[in-house]
């Protein structure tokens, strides 16, 4: 089975259109204010108006308020949550979506407690560990780091590109990749050319 794909930090429709056009599987929304790819309710509503069916559309939180959640909820399609804060296993599921809770790995990370911590997670999202950023940083953490018997899908993030993808989808075998600063022209806007060599990178893995 091919590795999902999904595109995060979407501003435009017309960059959710191509993600998709080239195979992506998912794409992501930051509703996070200090991101430099956040979206209003608005501009989220625009991106992903035109998706055609099957695409999932993951929303991307940190810390939030739960009524901001419950509002964005009510306004925007989202068939699963991201959380990148500090979120409990109990805040993560008060919202009868399912979610994923983002862990930014670094050496003494103990992944199967965290496994262990958020049961009803429908999978671990794994990202590169820096001071003071919750994501995004374009930076790739130690894949040797993730257990090999880790109970539950994980979904490998941080630094990942056209060049690296194959090499990482062969070593740490996950669920998925999810790409964000790795097929950008700008920060939040993408690159249709970048977006499809990274596709490659993918398929050639599974070769």
């Amino acid at each position: 089975m091919r590795t999902r794909v999904k595109i995060c930090g979407i501003t435009r429709e017309e960059d959710a259109l191509t993600a998709v056009r080239h195979g992506a599987d998912a794409i992501g929304l930051v509703f996070v204010e200090a991101s430099p790819r956040h979206v209003s309710i608005a501009q989220a509503q625009a991106a992903i108006r035109s998706l055609p069916p099957f695409i999932a559309v993951v929303g991307l939180f940190v810390d939030a308020e739960p009524s901001f959640i419950e509002q964005v909820l009510k306004e925007v399609r989202l068939d699963m949550l991201q959380f990148h804060g500090d979120e409990s296993p109990e805040e993560c599921q008060r919202y009868a979506r399912p979610y994923m809770k983002a862990i930014r790995v670094r050496p003494d990370t103990n992944l199967l407690q965290y496994a262990l911590d958020y049961p009803r997670a429908s999978a671990l999202l794994l990202d590169a560990h820096v001071e003071g950023v919750a994501g995004g940083t374009g930076q790739r953490f130690d894949w040797s780091l993730i257990p090999a018997d880790l109970p539950m899908p994980i979904v490998l993030a941080g630094g990942l590109n056209a060049d690296n993808v194959a090499e990482a989808i062969k070593q740490v075998r996950p669920y998925a990749v999810d790409v964000s600063g790795g097929v950008e022209s700008q920060k939040g806007i993408k690159d249709a050319g970048k977006i499809a060599a990274f596709m490659r990178g993918v398929t050639d893995a599974a070769l």
